[in-house]
């Protein structure tokens, strides 16, 4: 879901300055923050819905529903009479790009299929496997491999007092993924490969982060959201025919599905493209980390899932690793 690590020194090309004015900075970042730390609640209990849904439903029909219901309500929202107060307020303090180029186009649909195709049939399979809570906080993993994306493949670099910050999150990575660190990483994987399925999908997550960035500062975001949505949701539900899923859901969950579609993944996607504009990928990218934390709160909070002592010791632990870098890179 946000953008690149912090401490990364090199100045973003996907990034462009949105506060012109010196009077409007405050209350620019302002803004950005107050957008970021929402789009981590809205997610956060997108896990815990998941979680719920998976009784009925398989990854592939549960993820194709989402998106095409994000997708229909966010174009329904760009067309409508309000769509101009809107972008008007999006853009209120910036110049934002207006076209929309062949290349952002390619971009957009490489995010997609990632982020809104592979990684959530990945992620969803490997949450049948374990706790919400657990899916929650090894979502952190996806920091791991942002910062892996920068510096071996956008020409970024990492400063030495940024180690620290990483050793945490590799730390805290490794203790979630063997449910306690006492057996062997390869053995816990193949008793329980829903940890390594969550993995694999914050690496997919973690393309799609970092691509972001390049769509960020264009004007249109909720057409680009909307686009993103409804590319991941026809071809998931075309992946859904052709297996032959079934769509059967109890009437008193759908109020579920609605809120993960319009809410979790509709106004979030939105909230961190937004974010990106007002206060750059790097911020965004590490905030957005908090979700995996509300993750695992609203999990513990509305399925009654064990959340021990060690989860959250070391789930802060990947917290403070986040923070690290944070700090380093402003």
């Amino acid at each position: 879901m946000k953008g690149s690590i912090p401490g990364i020194p090199m100045e973003d090309p996907g990034e462009q300055e949105c506060t012109p004015s010196d009077s409007k900075r405050f209350m620019s970042k302002k803004w950005g923050y107050l957008s970021v730390i929402a789009a981590t609640l809205l997610f956060g209990i997108w896990n815990t819905f998941n979680k719920i849904l998976l009784q009925y439903l398989d990854p592939i029909a549960l993820s194709a529903i989402v998106y095409c219901i994000a997708g229909a309500f966010l174009f329904t929202i760009r067309f409508s009479p309000i769509n101009n107060r809107i972008m008007s307020f999006l853009d209120a303090d910036c110049s934002a790009e207006t076209h929309i180029s062949r290349r952002d186009y390619m971009i957009l649909i490489v995010t997609a299929v990632s982020g809104s195709v592979v990684a959530p049939i990945i992620y969803l399979n490997g949450l049948k496997m374990i706790t919400a809570v657990t899916g929650s906080l090894l979502m952190n993993a996806e920091i791991l491999f942002i910062i892996l994306i920068g510096v071996f493949f956008l020409g970024e670099t990492l400063k030495r007092k940024d180690i620290f910050g990483f050793l945490c999150l590799v730390i805290g990575t490794v203790f979630l993924a063997t449910n306690g660190g006492s057996g062997n990483l390869s053995g816990n994987l193949t008793g329980n490969p829903g940890t390594l399925l969550v993995i694999v999908a914050a690496f997919f997550w973690s393309i799609d982060t970092s691509l972001s960035k390049f769509l960020s500062g264009k004007r249109d975001l909720l057409f680009v959201s909307a686009l993103k949505c409804s590319i991941g949701g026809l071809i998931l539900l075309s992946l859904s025919i052709l297996v032959g899923s079934s769509f059967n859901v109890p009437m008193n969950h759908l109020p579920y599905l609605l809120f993960i579609g319009l809410v979790s993944i509709g106004f979030s996607f939105v909230l961190v493209y937004f974010a990106i504009r007002k206060i750059g990928s790097t911020r965004t990218g590490s905030l957005f980390s908090l979700s995996s934390l509300f993750g695992a709160i609203f999990a513990f909070a509305i399925l009654s899932e064990p959340f021990t002592l060690l989860q959250l010791a070391f789930g802060l632990l990947m917290l403070l690793g986040v923070f690290i870098l944070y700090k380093n890179g402003t």
